[in-house]
C-alpha cells in the first residue's frame, strides 16, 4: 500500500500487518512493533503500533499517529521503540515501513551478539555481504536507536543484541516479506552452525550478488 494512502487505510493496513506477524510466527503476545510512513498524513509523519497492546484485540483506531518531534496523538501510547522508527524514517528515505520482531531464530542469534556472514547468497537481499548485530542498549532508548542506525548503514535489516530483529521495506507488504525472509535465513544459519563453521562466500562474489539484487524481481515497465 502506498504511504500516500489515507490515514484510515494506513491504520487498517498497519494493524493487518501486525496481526500477520503473529500468524507468520514472527511474534507472540505483545512483543514487537510495526510502523508505516505517512507521506501525506495531514501533519502525521508515521503511524506505529501502540505499546503493550494485543494486536488481536486492537482496532485500527488504536494505531498511534506520530510526528518526527516525538509528539503523538490518540488515546494510546506509542510503541516504546518509537525512537528507532522515527530515526530510521528521518535518515533513510527508502524506508516506507518498519518491522521489529522477537522472532525465534533471529532472537537466538541476537542473544549471541552474532552478525550473520555471507553463508548464503540471499544475505545480499538485505543490502550487503553480511547482516550486522547492533550492540546491546536498553529497549526504548535513544542509545538503542543510535546503535540500530549504525548497524543498518547500507542495509535494510539488522539484529539487535539480546533483543531481536529490525527490518524495513518500501511499504508494509514489502517489509513483512523481508522480515519473513530474514527469519528464514536466521533459521538456516542457526542450523548450519550446528554442523560446523559455514562456508562463507567471498567478498567479490557477494559484490556481484548485491549488484544483481538491485534489479531483482518484477520491474516496472514503461
Amino acid at each position: 500500500m502506498s504511504p500516500t494512502a489515507s490515514l484510515d487505510d494506513l491504520r487498517r493496513a498497519l494493524l493487518q500487518t501486525a496481526r500477520a506477524m503473529q500468524a507468520e510466527g514472527l511474534n507472540r503476545g505483545t512483543a514487537g512493533n510495526v510502523s508505516v510512513r505517512c507521506a501525506d498524513g495531514d501533519g502525521v509523519d508515521f503511524l506505529v503500533t501502540p505499546t503493550g497492546v494485543d494486536n488481536e484485540t486492537a482496532n485500527p483506531g488504536d494505531m498511534v499517529a506520530m510526528k518526527f518531534d516525538g509528539t503523538h496523538s490518540g488515546r494510546l501510547l506509542p510503541s516504546s521503540e518509537w525512537r528507532f522508527h522515527r530515526d530510521i524514517y528521518a535518515q533513510r528515505v527508502d524506508a516506507g515501513a518498519i518491522i521489529h520482531a522477537h522472532s525465534p531464530f533471529a532472537t537466538a542469534l541476537a542473544c549471541q551478539g552474532r552478525a550473520i556472514p555471507a553463508f548464503h547468497y540471499m544475505i545480499a537481499r538485505f543490502g550487503g555481504a553480511d547482516v550486522r548485530c547492533a550492540p546491546y542498549a536498553t529497549f526504548g532508548t535513544q542509545a538503542l536507536s543510535d546503535a540500530a542506525l549504525c548497524a543498518l548503514e547500507g542495509r535494510c535489516a539488522c539484529l539487535l543484541a539480546n533483543h531481536g530483529m529490525l527490518v524495513f521495506g518500501r511499504d508494509l507488504p514489502h517489509a513483512l516479506a523481508l522480515a519473513i525472509e530474514f527469519e528464514t535465513l536466521c533459521e538456516q544459519f542457526w542450523r548450519t552452525v550446528q554442523v560446523g563453521p559455514p562456508q562463507v562466500i567471498d567478498a567479490a562474489e557477494m559484490a556481484r550478488v548485491v549488484e544483481k539484487f538491485s534489479t531483482y524481481g518484477q520491474q516496472a515497465t514503461a
